[in-house]
């Protein structure tokens, strides 16, 4: 009993003495608790995330990547298109698209804001995209948009370290209560109280930091203030992506040589919202665009690009499927004499009925002996030149397909990969051609590795042989 009421003490004594981390912000503006954004944080915070990510794509050194490292891929060249025009606009498209998205989600949290203006956000948005007008100004300037942006990403970090700290939290109480339910016999019982009293001090400097993060981050924002945030950041990089791409008709034109001077306008010289939205490209046939934007739809429009030609890998929903078998005969190929017949086996496996097909015609009528050096290192050669330009689409397809379902866990996307660098686009026929004769070196470059192996092997035997033969004759 005494020890009980002792520790009773000591508690009241803790939280009557415990001085919070951080004090509140002396300028912090009362939040209504009722349209706080609360849990909800953590998904907006995602959102933003993707938003600050597709800004930061249409940068000027990352349109100048696009235009120069990107649709120039030999692969892209080689297996896609070797049309410049149709390779923007596949970029155009899949930027655009990751537009549509990030407009959607911010639709239906604009159903949770009580300005009406907020809650028509998305007959707005589909004003502005068709039409280019923008009744509220929301779309911004380069200033404006920079400034938006850093504290936009002020809000994701500050976000992100509260959703670490609460699991930090959870682990701390979970803690604690194994702690308090313990009957370890071996530890005295002011030593198990003691530590129940530092994990519990623990616990309340944690929530006290928590609280401290939630006041600075989305958590205790309102959804209208959210909401305008997304809102005029989305116009803007509507109006970036239409004037960086020349876009007129919903349909990219060309990619814009000055990009710095068209995307950043001077507040001195800013153009008209109509001007910025239908691009540069656009603004001797505004009516007649208009027009046909409005009959069909400027996502629709540009969602039809997206959509893989029968002819391609997307269409036949192989993609994924030659990227791993792509990767696993690179793989092989640099070590063609540790691959076993099992191995052997599975990548047969692997292959698709037609590639099954194209192989057998191809080792018609070849040998079963493989022992020209001369010809094995041509077949590496030949090998590795495949390889150097097919195995970065089949890499970058990788990546592609593992950043959607990784982005669902991670606030930030980590690469610009975007589906034209991958074997989304790519002809089939094409890319099975060769696989088909990545297969057939492979096969030629293992047989002369064995061939050689077991060659050294009888060489070693016979030489051992008679060695043994002549000591004995000695």
């Amino acid at each position: 009993m005494a020890l009980d009421t002792w520790l009773v003490k000591v508690k009241k004594t803790i939280s009557n003495s415990f001085v919070p981390v951080r004090a509140t912000p002396p300028h912090a503006k009362p939040v209504n608790k009722k349209s706080s954004l609360g849990v909800m944080a953590f998904e907006i915070a995602g959102l933003m995330s993707k938003l600050l990510h597709l800004w930061h794509s249409l940068s000027d050194k990352n349109i100048m990547r696009l235009r120069n490292e990107c649709i120039c891929l030999e692969g892209v060249r080689k297996i896609v298109s070797n049309d410049e025009d149709f390779l923007l606009s596949l970029a155009c498209a899949e930027i655009v698209e990751n537009l549509r998205m990030i407009s959607r989600a911010l639709s239906r949290i604009s159903d949770k804001c009580e300005d009406s203006t907020l809650r028509s956000f998305d007959q707005i948005f589909d004003q502005f995209c068709n039409t280019g007008r923008d009744p509220h100004n929301w779309c911004m300037s380069w200033k404006d948009m920079e400034a938006k942006i850093k504290k936009m990403d002020g809000y994701v970090t500050i976000t992100a370290t509260l959703y670490r700290e609460i699991e930090e939290l959870t682990s701390l109480e979970s803690s604690l209560k194994k702690s308090s339910q313990s009957k370890d016999h071996d530890v005295t019982t002011i030593s198990r109280q003691q530590k129940i009293i530092d994990q519990q001090q623990k616990v309340l400097w944690q929530r006290q930091e928590i609280k401290y993060l939630k006041e600075r981050s989305l958590w205790c924002r309102s959804f209208d203030t959210v909401t305008i945030l997304l809102a005029r950041s989305v116009f803007t990089l509507l109006a970036r992506i239409k004037l960086v791409f020349g876009m007129g008709q919903g349909y990219p034109h060309s990619l814009h040589r000055s990009l710095s001077a068209t995307v950043y306008p001077s507040d001195q010289n800013h153009p008209s919202s109509l001007d910025l939205a239908l691009g540069p490209c656009a603004k001797s046939t505004k009516h007649q665009e208009s027009k046909g934007c409005l009959s069909h739809g400027f996502f629709e429009l540009n969602s039809k690009l997206l959509k893989p030609p029968a002819s391609t890998l997307g269409a036949a929903a192989l993609s994924l499927h030659y990227s791993n078998l792509i990767i696993v005969l690179e793989k092989m190929t640099r070590s063609p004499q540790l691959i076993g017949f099992d191995a052997r086996d599975d990548l047969y496996a692997m292959l698709p009925q037609s590639v099954r097909w194209s192989l057998r015609a191809r080792l018609k009528g070849v040998g079963f002996s493989a022992s020209d050096p001369v010809l094995a290192g041509e077949w590496r050669d030949a090998l590795g030149k495949i390889l150097g330009w097919l195995s970065p689409l089949a890499h970058n397809m990788i990546k592609w397909q593992s950043e959607r379902s990784f982005e669902q866990q991670n606030m930030m996307p980590k690469t610009n990969v975007l589906l034209l660098q991958t074997l989304y686009f790519a002809n089939q026929e094409k890319t099975e051609a060769a696989i088909t004769e990545l297969l057939v070196g492979l096969n030629y470059i293992w047989r002369f590795e064995r061939e050689m192996h077991a060659k050294a092997l009888f060489e070693s035997a016979d030489f051992n042989s008679g060695f043994i033969n002549l000591q004995n004759s000695s």
